[in-house]
């Protein structure tokens, strides 16, 4: 059974992103692993940290990430794929971004969680021993997207890789924030057409996240008329070459 690795930086950009792709090839009888980075829960968050709970209608006293950890799961059923994995690494908020702002700045001098990154991604492509990785090309410019990737890139093993572009950040804007495009630009795109029941799965995940839909969309309905923008095609990079087996693709 081929192995597809899915490396998302939060608890719902894999299933937003590319969650389509991975209803896909689940139902063609791939194993899909979606690994989550930025997931520890942290104690008595403070400051620009507990507003960003605070700002989606939760107390204080909620422990957020392990609300968000249940989404994930439930999002990854609905996909119809393995139950996720969550890493241990702290969220921007809780290694010093004190804004908004700050999350789509420049990276944080005293942000080492990158060397650790590698290390883990190494660690995980050895245990998974995966086919075909996804992951983001940090469209928008968040701090933690940029960190997976350039961390992912220093572990990166010789397998191909499909970096998606990252969602909602793609339809948010006719020209989004790229700060690393220059990484990708010399790779072929690629888009994978979504039947369906891949389209029907990926919004029941995309649902899942329900602590996100009235920040990042406005409720349900702005997520389905986000998704709607996207006509049933999830666009890519292409590095190496597609695994036999991948479902029928072509140019994004």
């Amino acid at each position: 059974m081929p192995i597809a690795l899915a490396i998302s930086p939060h608890l719902d950009d894999a299933a937003f992103s590319a969650g389509g792709t991975l209803a896909r090839l689940a139902a063609g009888g791939w194993q899909v692993v979606m690994v989550t980075v930025f997931t520890a829960s942290v104690a008595n968050p403070r400051g620009f940290a507990l507003a960003c709970q605070l700002d989606k209608g939760l107390s204080a006293e909620t422990d957020y990430m392990a609300l968000r950890r249940g989404e994930d799961r439930n999002a990854a059923a609905a996909l119809g794929i393995d139950a996720p994995i969550h890493l241990p690494f702290r969220e921007a908020p809780h290694r010093g971004y004190g804004s908004a702002p700050e999350l789509f700045a420049e990276l944080r001098e005293d942000d080492t969680v990158g060397a650790n990154l590698a290390d883990a991604f190494e660690r995980l492509v050895a245990d998974t021993e995966p086919d075909l990785i996804l992951a983001p090309q940090a469209v928008g410019g968040h701090v933690d997207h940029r960190q997976v990737v350039r961390a992912f890139r220093a572990a990166q093993a010789p397998l191909p890789v499909l970096w998606w572009r990252d969602f909602p950040y793609t339809v948010r804007d006719a020209a989004p924030k790229e700060p690393l495009r220059a990484l990708f630009e010399g790779l072929p795109e690629q888009g994978v057409r979504l039947d369906a029941t891949a389209q029907a799965r990926k919004a029941a995940a995309c649902e899942a996240y329900t602590s996100q839909l009235g920040f990042q969309f406005g409720g349900p309905e702005g997520l389905r008329q986000r998704l709607a923008a996207e006509d049933g095609i999830e666009g890519f990079r292409l590095q190496g070459r597609l695994p036999a087996g991948f479902p029928d693709a072509g140019p994004a």
